[in-house]
């Protein structure tokens, strides 16, 4: 059976690298030929899209009786799409946010985050608890277009000569790549999670570890797979937003619907409440001072992104085999990686600051002298 799992897990791969190039290429045609900014339909249509594994995985597990794995995959998905994927994504091409996202979409996610963990806290998501996700990705999902597309209307340009950085296609057949690039992903998701499913419980790891680390990663590489096309294609705004997007998406729609339908609610694990659903807040506010200097993504800090994911995952390993080393790889992280990495952020916050404000003041500075230079003879 080992080697047809190696199957599945390959052959989910492929397909999710051909349903993230047939998304985004259809989805960037769409964008122009309907006046949407392609930031729009990554935190929209795209998103939506590549969270349909997560959906699928989520219900499922809630109706075989398996809450832990439906919360760890949502969890664990949005951890991976901030840190992974953007870290992934960050060190193919440095990551350019629009003032949209920093100013309404990132603030909206974390928002989303807190509301999540509030709810949480009794130790389940139930009827009226996803009414109020659902809700709060309705709001943001209806905003977000009609700021789009007051920004493509307000636009200089005409839609129609919007960069797609490839051949432009019919209507027609981008909305037919849209439709059949949303079919790989789900496939490709579907067989690779059951192979690394099938894998890890070969191997004797939890159900939990699994939801938290296979199945979170596994459902999240559409993402991966049409953020990282998107940024070689040079649709930066659609990488970030997807991520963004599908944050949203995840919290509002994988766990609302599922609270909504099944009215006895999701039971939360008290070791999620504890450790996983902090984490999670903390990924998403993590990419608050990133975004607000400079409004972009470095390749350093897509690196320090990984790299706490890996620090994050080994954790998890370690916790649930009760390796020895648990004790000094926490003391290390604890007492040293995570404070320079704070110290980190605070420096490179307070110098971007300190530069975007120079500028702005040599600017002023600049426009006065011009508007006080006395008249040309």
């Amino acid at each position: 059976m080992l080697l047809l799992d190696i199957v599945l897990v390959v052959g989910g791969l492929v397909l999710l690298v051909a349903g993230g190039e047939a998304l985004v290429r259809g989805a960037s045609t769409l964008a122009a030929k309907v006046g949407v900014s392609p930031l729009v339909i990554g935190l929209v249509v795209v998103s939506a899209a590549t969270s349909a594994p997560e959906l699928a995985v989520t219900v499922g597990a809630v109706l075989s009786g398996e809450p832990e794995l439906a919360l760890g995959n949502v969890i664990g998905s949005n951890i991976a799409n901030i840190l992974l994927i953007l870290g992934l994504s960050a060190l193919v091409l440095p990551l350019l946010i629009k003032r949209q996202i920093v100013r309404f979409d990132l603030p909206v996610m974390v928002g989303m985050s807190v509301l999540l963990v509030v709810v949480s806290l009794d130790g389940e998501i139930g009827l009226l608890d996803g009414v109020l996700l659902l809700a709060g990705l309705v709001a943001h999902a209806v905003m977000s277009i009609i700021v789009g597309r007051r920004e493509v209307v307000d636009a200089s340009a005409p839609v129609d000569s919007m960069p797609l950085n490839s051949r432009p296609v019919p209507l027609w057949l981008a909305a037919l790549l849209v439709v059949a690039g949303i079919g790989l992903l789900v496939g490709g998701a579907q067989l690779l999670v059951t192979g690394a499913v099938s894998i890890a419980t070969g191997l004797g790891v939890s159900s939990l570890i699994v939801g938290l680390t296979v199945v979170a990663v596994g459902t999240s590489l559409p993402e991966l797979a049409t953020s990282i096309i998107a940024v070689r294609r040079g649709e930066r705004d659609m990488a970030v937003g997807n991520i963004v997007g599908s944050n949203i998406f995840n919290i509002g729609m994988v766990l609302g619907v599922p609270a909504i339908i099944f009215g006895q609610g999701i039971p939360v694990p008290p070791a999620a409440i504890a450790l996983d659903l902090p984490l999670m807040l903390a990924a998403a506010i993590a990419l608050l001072p990133i975004a607000f200097t400079g409004f972009i993504i470095a390749r350093w800090e897509g690196g320090m992104f990984v790299a706490l994911y890996v620090a994050y995952t080994a954790y998890l390993i370690l916790a649930a085999t009760q390796h020895r080393a648990l004790e000094g790889f926490t003391d290390v992280m604890l007492w040293f990686v995570l404070p320079l990495i704070a110290i980190t952020l605070i420096v490179v916050t307070a110098f971007e600051v300190g530069v975007h404000r120079g500028r702005r003041l040599a600017a002023r500075e600049k426009a006065g002298g011009a508007s006080n230079a006395p008249p040309a003879e």
